[in-house]
């Protein structure tokens, strides 16, 4: 199995006559993913390279069958297709777009949480099940099909940690980039409770940053509520204090949300922290073979 997206995908992309959703979507469906439509206003009755495109995702929704809608349109457009898609009936919503407006995300986010809805991102890579779906950008041919689940806030190191995993001969059975602004729509505890339930996943690998308390809220939730093994690491340990590092939610008050405040709470309740992805994809070996 897996978890969020897999071969039952169907895939409608809001933004698919742009260039980047264009790019992204194809490469996508190149990959294996279901992807069944495309949604810009006012182009209804054209294609891109044989993916109907519809005026709006409901179209899709019925015509199609879509269940899951990738959204590549600019930052003030990106809530109300949010909204759009959670009112359609999609029942996943991965969000590429990045600088989308906080107090808009706060709305939707409110809106699509009642509703039941998956929601990943915004400013995220996107979700991989290898060998079934991949929705976003992350670069699929370096990963290889396994047991290790992995949910991370950076783009960049998810692609690093899972590349080293493969080349030690280990694969991932779900990559979920969740975003690094900060409001998203999923956090690393929602995501942890999909991969405790998913059959596929035997062990958990947490990519942390600096800023905010989601680790921490994580790991008491591990705690408590995850059977399986989970390791983890923290990028952020040379920021300096008071400075936006990266992502839009990567800043640190004081002594709050610091790399080894982050380490010293996962390794409190049990949680081994690699100090660097090299050695943490070393860490998994160890514990799966």
């Amino acid at each position: 199995m897996a978890i969020i997206v897999d071969n039952d995908t169907r895939l409608v992309v809001q933004g698919l006559t742009g260039s980047e959703g264009r790019f992204h979507g194809l490469r996508n469906r190149s990959y294996g993913t279901n992807v069944v439509a495309g949604v810009t206003p006012g182009k209804a009755g054209q294609d891109v390279e044989g993916i109907p495109i519809y005026n709006t995702v409901a179209d899709a929704v019925e015509r199609e069958g879509a269940n899951a809608s990738l959204i590549f349109v600019p930052a003030r457009f990106a809530a109300d297709a949010i909204f759009e898609a959670v009112d359609a009936g999609v029942q996943t919503v991965i969000c590429i777009t990045e600088h989308v407006p906080v107090h808009q995300m706060l709305a939707a986010y409110t809106y699509f949480r009642t509703k039941g809805v998956t929601m990943i991102g915004p400013n995220c890579p996107g979700v991989l099940s290898p060998g079934k779906a991949n929705v976003g950008i992350i670069p699929a041919e370096i990963f290889s099909e396994g047991a290790v689940g992995l949910v991370s806030r950076s783009g960049t190191l998810t692609y690093q940690i899972g590349h080293e995993l493969t080349q030690l001969g280990l694969g991932n059975s779900t990559i979920v980039g969740i975003g690094g602004d900060p409001v998203v729509g999923s956090s690393f505890i929602d995501v942890l409770a999909k991969f405790q339930d998913d059959p596929q996943t035997e062990l958990i690998v947490m990519v942390g940053e600096i800023g905010g308390d989601e680790e921490e809220k994580a790991a008491a939730f591990i705690t408590e509520h995850v059977t399986k093994p989970v390791l983890s690491y923290i990028a952020g340990f040379s920021a300096p204090p008071g400075k936006t590092m990266g992502h839009a939610g990567a800043i640190i008050s004081g002594s709050s949300g610091t790399a080894q405040g982050k380490k010293e709470a996962l390794e409190a309740r049990g949680i081994e922290v690699g100090t660097t992805p090299t050695e943490v994809a070393q860490l998994v070996v160890q514990r799966l073979k």
